[in-house]
């Protein structure tokens, strides 16, 4: 349990330099990417490397899960308005050595994978 609290600091205090650096974004949506990072590797059941395109279908999932029609504002409040915004957070997380890339992946995979009205809104509420 020590060693869980130590890497929980750790990973508190990149997020505060990250933020340091770039005061964009809420540390929850640090963190919120990081969670949504472990629960797509959990589901494909293996470790392997996750596009930019299964990130963003894994944020929407967990954002849907967790905050329900909520999913939008929470995210919106966090700074967090694009799946662009998801990219910058994960990039920063990259350069910040809690997460890795390969040579292939740009930030430009990030770009308009979906349009958050679109699935936060209306999506949810006609479903």
């Amino acid at each position: 349990m020590e060693n869980h609290l130590e890497l929980h600091k750790e990973v508190r205090g990149k997020i505060e330099t990250i933020r340091s650096r770039d005061g964009r974004y809420h540390a929850d949506a640090y963190l919120f990417v990081i969670d949504t990072v472990e629960a797509v590797l959990l589901e494909i059941a293996r470790m392997r490397h996750i596009s930019g395109s299964e990130l963003c279908g894994g944020l929407r999932a967990l954002a849907t899960t967790r905050f329900g029609p909520m999913a939008k504002e929470v995210l919106n409040f966090w700074g967090v308005r694009s799946t662009e915004d998801f990219g910058n957070i994960v990039f920063n997380l990259v350069d910040a050595g809690l997460l890795l890339k390969t040579e292939h992946d740009r930030i430009e995979d990030f770009i308009d994978v979906y349009d958050f009205g679109e699935v936060f809104e209306r999506n949810y509420f006609e479903a």
